[in-house]
């Protein structure tokens, strides 16, 4: 049973346990911070977030197109400005499988279903090629830019398959194929093997990764 929720698509993939700040300034998504902030549990101010297949962010024609898996999101920090606008942080908890989206409110109402992963051990040998190969591409970036992780890798194998996952530097598409990866498994040896061929074309042109979301601030309205 589809349970409604407010929405955010978005052009980025977010990823449960990953923290990531967003600015808010359309009008739909400036109602939407006003409706949760109403909420009186901080914990349950709560929305999703799926990706945009084709279309925009803003504008009146918007998403045209919507990636059906997303993430439950709850709203942990607000900034609010003079002007209206907001600087919010979110953090990702579980993933979700959009069904319908409304747009007919002040903002997007979702009608979505849990996407729970199942639970299982992961083979200590894939861990350990994930770690390694990350590690290994960390190295390789020391000249060029800023390590894209700072700390200690997250010894929780789930975690760790969604924080890869988010630092990696990949294209939307890919990402959103880790989002839907059946478990965490699968989704490390994923982005264990993206992150290899992109360790051997950084070593072949020598430059900087071509996607940037792992340092960039997204302006998702």
């Amino acid at each position: 049973m589809s349970a409604p929720l407010p929405m955010f698509p978005l052009n980025a993939v977010l990823f449960p346990g990953v923290s990531v700040p967003l600015t808010i300034f359309e009008d739909r998504y400036r109602a939407l911070v006003h409706h949760l902030l109403r909420v009186t549990d901080p914990a349950e101010r709560l929305f999703g977030s799926v990706g945009i297949r084709e279309g925009y962010e803003v504008g009146d024609h918007g998403a045209q197109s919507l990636y059906r898996v997303g993430c439950r999101v709850q709203l942990t920090e607000v900034e609010p400005h003079p002007d209206g606008t907001f600087d919010i942080v979110a953090v990702g908890l579980e993933r979700i499988e959009l069904e319908r989206l409304d747009t007919t409110g002040n903002f997007p109402v979702g009608h979505v279903v849990d996407r729970p992963e199942p639970a299982g051990l992961v083979p200590d040998e894939v861990l350990e090629r994930a770690r390694a190969t990350f590690s290994a591409y960390r190295m390789a970036l020391t000249d060029i830019r800023d390590d894209p992780y700072t700390g200690s890798l997250p010894k929780d194998a789930s975690y760790l398959s969604w924080t890869l996952a988010a630092v990696a530097p990949l294209p939307m598409h890919e990402r959103q194929a880790l989002l839907e990866a059946q478990d965490a498994t699968e989704r490390l040896v994923m982005v264990t093997d993206l992150l290899r061929t992109e360790l051997r074309a950084m070593n072949v042109i020598p430059s900087l990764p071509a996607t940037e979301v792992a340092r960039t601030r997204w302006s998702p309205n």
